[in-house]
This record gives structure tokens, sequence and C-alpha cells, in this order.
């Protein structure tokens, strides 16, 4: 009786692991056909590929990642349109990569595991991130190609003088693109899916050196010189305040027109008689101040030899009479003078 219990029970236990072996052997079978099988709660770059095969996961994301991601970039700035072709901008997708990393985090633990987690229906919840690159060269000759075409520069105010006024060229605002910024938008908007394919060009606003309003500023003082009228005008931040009757230079010997700046100032001057023809005897001496000096009480001079100085040929004043200066009554040359800085600018016209 005993013996036939042994036997029963042998048989038994026989056939458990008999049954053991065969479940064992199905598990090895099942986990080694499923291989490649990605496990339920695994995403690719955001897109849910739990339950599929790896040549499945590939199809899937080709076609929702990797072709909208191919499609161009719409770039629009001061109602200019470009557009970035992601191919061009040296777009790379590694969809095997990403895939391998779904599979291999599928297969992660021991195969009793993995079967067990088959059996109760448990997800892995695992995010494998996008694998994608951009060539920066080519980014960068992108920004470059934007900023060509969009950006403008700054443009200072300026005075533009006549023989009777100071006409006023109003500053404009430049635009710089913002290439760092653009270049970090382009990237972040190449490699999202999910993301409007259109994008604004940062910008930022250019000030000029000089604006309309400082203008005035830069000028604080302008001489105009009108020879047909033989006027000369005085204008204090750009605004006229007072206006002289002078004499100029005879036929032959012009002042000299064109814009200069007074370089040189001096009270009570010496003549130093130019070496002209016209000068004769008296040609390269030095006339010192007294009655034999025609330079009389100031001088300004502005270019090679030329300048405004007092006459006491008072007749003169109104006509085109000097060797080439400008000449004023003393009493107006005196109350000139303390206005005029040295490097004033000076129009003659």
């Amino acid at each position: 009786m005993r013996s036939r219990l042994l036997v029963a029970t042998g048989i038994a236990l026989a056939l458990v692991g008999v049954a053991a072996s065969a479940g064992s052997a199905y598990a090895y079978f099942w986990d080694e056909s499923n291989s490649d099988l990605i496990a339920a709660g695994v995403t690719v770059a955001g897109i849910d590929v739990g339950g599929l095969r790896a040549d499945e996961a590939r199809a899937l994301l080709d076609t929702r990642l990797v072709r909208p991601l191919h499609r161009p970039l719409r770039v629009e700035a001061r109602g200019l349109t470009f557009f970035v072709q992601p191919k061009q901008a040296g777009l790379q997708v590694d969809v095997a990569r990403m895939v391998a990393t779904a599979v291999t985090l599928s297969r992660a633990g021991s195969l009793g595991d993995r079967v067990l987690r088959r059996v109760r229906g448990r997800r892995l919840d695992k995010a494998v991130p996008l694998r994608a690159a951009l060539s920066r060269a080519s980014l960068g000759a992108y920004v470059d190609g934007i900023a060509l075409n969009v950006a403008s520069p700054a443009t200072s105010a300026r005075v533009v003088p006549s023989r009777t006024t100071l006409r006023i060229v109003p500053s404009r605002d430049g635009l710089a693109v913002r290439r760092e910024a653009l270049q970090r938008a382009l990237a972040a908007s190449l490699l999202r899916s999910d993301r409007p394919r259109t994008l604004t060009v940062p910008t930022r606003v250019v000030r000029p050196r000089w604006s309309t309003e400082s203008l005035a500023r830069r000028y604080p003082t302008f001489i105009l010189v009108n020879r047909e009228t033989f006027t000369l005008r005085l204008f204090k931040h750009l605004k006229l305040v007072r206006t002289f009757r002078i004499a100029v230079g005879r036929a032959g010997l012009e002042t000299p027109a064109g814009l200069y700046r007074i370089n040189d100032k001096q009270v009570n001057p010496s003549w130093h008689v130019p070496l002209s023809a016209w000068a004769g005897d008296l040609a390269g001496r030095i006339i010192p101040p007294g009655p034999a000096d025609p330079i009389k009480s100031r001088w300004m001079g502005f270019w090679d030899g030329a300048g405004i100085h007092g006459t006491d040929e008072i007749s003169s004043i109104g006509s085109a009479a000097s060797h080439g200066c400008i000449r004023m009554t003393i009493p107006d040359v005196e109350a000139l003078y303390p206005l005029v800085p040295l490097h004033t600018p000076i129009y003659v016209g």
C-alpha cells in the first residue's frame, strides 16, 4: 500500500514538473517571438507606440513625426515671408535609435517580469525623447539671409545748409534681427511637429546716434553766408537769432563756397599777407595791429587764409569788395565773436 502511494506521488510530482517545464518553455518561446514588441505605455517623442512591433513603430513615426517635421517652416517679418526647408537646415530624425530604445525599455527586467506584466496588463509608462539634429551652420545661413532682408540701419537726423536756411532731414529708427533668438526659435520650431509652422522674426529697434529731437544739441551754433545778398545769418540750436550785413570777395577773388568750420579765433589779429600776386610788395609779410592792418578788431578763420574780420571800410559793406574774406563792421564783428565757438560750422553759398 505504501509503495503504491509513493509511486502515485512520484507520478504527480513528475506531472507537475512536466507542466512547469512546459509553461517555462512556452513563456520563453513567447518572449523570444515578441523580442521586438514594444510594451504598452511606451511613447516615442510623445507618440504612443505601445503594443507595436519595431517595424510598425518605425512606420507610425514616419507618418506622424518625420513627415510633419519635414514640412516647410514659414517665417514672417515686416510684410516679408521666408520659407525654411527642414532638409536644407540639416534636419535628421533618428527613428531607428528611438525605436531601438523603446524596445530596450520594453525588455527591461527578467522574463518573469515581462510575462507577469503581459498577463496582468500593466503599462510600462516610459517616454523616449525625440532624437533629432539640425545643422548649426545651415541655420546660421538662414538667419543671415533673413537678417539681410529684414534689418535696416538707423539713420541720424542731419542738417542740410543753404544760403538762407537750415533744412532738417529727420532721423529714422533702424531694425535689427535678434540673431541668436531667431536661431533658437528656428531650431525649436523645426523640432516640434505639434507647433504651428509659422514663426515671427524676433527684432529690436535700433536708435540713431542723433535723433531729430537731439539734433539742436549737436549744432549749438551755425553760420550761413549768402554771397548774393551780402548777409551773414547766425543760428543758435538751429534757430535764426541774428542777421548781419557783410562784404564778400570781389570777382576773381571770391569768398570760397562750401561747408567749413571756424578753426582759428583771434582778438586784434595781425595780418599774415598771403603769397598772392594781388598783395604786391606786401606778399608774405606780417602786418601787426594798427592803422596799416586791414584785419580789424576780431578774426575768425575758416579756410586757407579766408575768414571773418572787422573793417573800417564801412562803404564796402553790402558789396563784393574783399580779397576773399568776409568783412563786417567793427561793432558787428565784436558782437558776433563771443557767440561763435571754435569748430562752429559755416556754410558759404
